[in-house]
C-alpha cells in the first residue's frame, strides 16, 4: 500500500466523530458554561440578599461584566490573530479563576462587600473578551470545514443545555451552602475548561493561517473595523446584535430583582425559573442547523429571530402566582430564536472570513454587540430606579421585539441563503 500523499494534502483534523480535540473543546466549554450560568443566579441573589442592591446596583453589576469590550475588545481580536488562541483561552480561564475565586474569600475573611463584586466581574469580563475572542478563531482550527455547522450545533447545543441546568444548580447551591460559597462553583469549571483546552495536542488541529507580515497594531485594528463597516452582512450582523443584545441585557439586569421582590419568588424557585426558561436555547440550538440545510441559511434566519422577538413581551406580562409561568415561556422562545440564529449565523461568519481575519473582525464586531451591554445595566438600573423594574422590562422587551424585525430590511431580507463564498478583502 503506497503512503505517497498528494502534494496538495494538508494536514487537518479527524472527522467530528472520532474527534479527540473537538471532543476537548466540547468538554471544557460544556462545564465553563455550566459554572457561568450557576453564576448569573449566584451573584444577583448574593447582591440583593446579602447586601440589599436595589436596581441601580444591579445595573452596574452587569455593566461591570461586560465594560471592558469597550476597553479592550477591539485591540484583542489584533493580539489573538498574533498569538496561539488555546493558549490565550487557557490564561484567561485561570486568571478569571482567579477574579472569581476572590469572591467567597473575602466572604471567608469577613470583606466582601458590593465594590469587591464590581471589581471581580469587571476582570472576569475582561478575561471574557479575550477567551471569547479567541474561541471563534480557534473552533476552525479544530473542526473540518464541512463540520463547522454540526460542530457550532453542538457546542451551542451543549451551551444552551448548561444554561437549562446552571441557574437551577445555583439556586440550589445558594439553598445549601449561600450565595457567597456557591461562586466556588464557576472557580472549578474555569479551572477544568483551562485543563481540557491545554490537553488539546497541537498537532491534530488545522495549520495555523499565513498571516500577512505584522504590522502597527493600530492598523491591524483598523483593518478589522474596516471590513466589518464596509461587508453588508458583517455590519448588519452587528449593528442588529448592538441592538438586540442591549435589550436582552436591560431586561436580564432585572430579572432576579423582578423575581424575588414584585413576584415574591424563593431563590431556588428563581433558578429552577430560570433553568426553564434557558430549555428554548436548547431547542434553538437543536433545530437550527436541519432548519437551515431544510430552508436555506437566510431564511431559517429570518424564521427565528422573529419568533424569538415579540415573545419576550410575554415575561413583564407575568405576575404572583400562576401567571410566573410567562418568565420561563417567554424567556425559552427568546432563546429558541437567539440560540438558533446564532448558530447559523456562527458557521456562516466561520466560513466567510478569511482565517487570518477572524480575531480582529469578530472583535470589531464584538465591540459593538457586546458594548451596548454595559450601557443597557447602565440604563436599566436609572430607569428601574425611576420608573420602576416591571415598567423598564416591558420597554426592554418590546425594543427587542422591534429588532427581532431587522432581518426584513437587511442584506438578507429576500432569497434562501446566505452567500456561501468567501468575504473579498479591499
Amino acid at each position: 500500500m503506497s503512503t505517497t500523499s498528494s502534494p496538495t494534502t494538508t494536514p487537518g483534523p479527524a472527522p467530528l466523530r472520532r474527534n479527540g480535540s473537538f471532543a476537548l473543546l466540547w468538554l471544557g466549554e460544556g462545564v465553563s458554561v455550566l459554572g457561568a450560568m450557576t453564576t448569573t443566579v449566584v451573584v444577583p441573589l448574593l447582591a440583593v440578599t446579602e447586601f440589599g442592591a436595589g436596581a441601580g446596583w444591579m445595573g452596574l453589576l452587569t455593566a461591570a461584566a461586560w465594560l471592558p469590550w469597550l476597553v479592550v475588545g477591539l485591540p484583542a481580536g489584533a493580539w489573538v490573530d498574533r498569538l496561539d488562541p488555546r493558549r490565550v483561552m487557557v490564561v484567561a480561564d485561570l486568571v478569571a479563576a482567579l477574579a472569581v475565586g476572590s469572591v467567597p474569600a473575602a466572604f471567608l475573611l469577613g470583606v466582601l462587600g458590593l465594590p469587591h463584586l464590581l471589581a471581580a466581574a469587571l476582570l472576569s469580563g475582561a478575561c471574557s473578551v479575550f477567551f471569547r475572542t479567541a474561541y471563534g478563531a480557534f473552533v476552525p482550527r479544530v473542526v473540518r470545514e464541512e463540520d463547522l455547522d454540526t460542530a457550532n450545533g453542538r457546542l451551542y447545543g451543549t451551551e444552551s443545555a448548561m444554561q437549562v441546568a446552571g441557574p437551577g444548580v445555583g439556586g440550589l447551591l445558594v439553598q445549601l451552602v449561600g450565595a457567597a460559597l456557591a461562586v466556588v462553583a464557576d472557580v472549578v469549571s474555569f479551572l477544568v475548561s483551562a485543563a481540557c483546552l491545554w490537553r488539546i495536542d497541537p498537532r491534530t488541529l488545522r495549520p495555523a493561517p499565513e498571516r500577512p507580515a505584522r504590522g502597527r497594531l493600530r492598523d491591524e485594528i483598523a483593518d478589522g473595523v474596516r471590513i466589518v463597516r464596509r461587508d453588508p452582512f458583517l455590519r448588519f450582523f452587528s449593528l442588529q446584535g448592538a441592538a438586540s443584545n442591549f435589550a436582552l441585557t436591560g431586561y436580564g439586569a432585572l430579572l432576579v430583582l423582578f423575581l424575588v421582590r414584585d413576584l415574591d419568588v424563593a431563590p431556588a424557585t428563581v433558578g429552577l425559573l430560570v433553568s426553564a426558561g434557558s430549555v428554548g436555547g436548547l431547542v434553538g440550538a437543536a433545530v437550527a442547523s436541519p432548519l437551515a440545510r431544510r430552508v436555506g441559511t437566510a431564511r431559517a434566519m429570518r424564521w427565528l429571530q422573529v419568533l424569538g422577538g415579540p415573545t419576550a413581551l410575554l415575561v413583564p406580562l407575568a405576575g404572583p402566582g400562576a401567571r410566573v409561568a410567562l418568565v420561563p415561556l417567554g424567556v425559552a422562545l427568546v432563546g429558541v430564536g437567539v440560540v438558533g440564529a446564532n448558530v447559523v449565523r456562527s458557521a456562516f461568519r466561520q466560513r466567510y472570513t478569511p482565517a487570518h481575519l477572524l480575531g480582529r473582525t469578530m472583535s470589531a464586531s464584538s465591540v459593538l454587540n457586546f458594548g451596548t451591554m454595559p450601557l443597557a445595566g447602565l440604563a436599566a438600573g436609572w430607569l428601574g430606579t425611576g420608573l420602576g423594574v416591571q415598567p423598564t422590562i416591558l420597554v426592554m422587551t418590546a425594543l427587542h421585539a422591534v429588532v427581532s424585525l431587522s432581518p426584513y430590511v437587511g442584506p438578507y431580507r429576500r432569497g434562501r441563503d446566505l452567500p456561501a463564498g468567501r468575504l473579498v478583502e479591499g
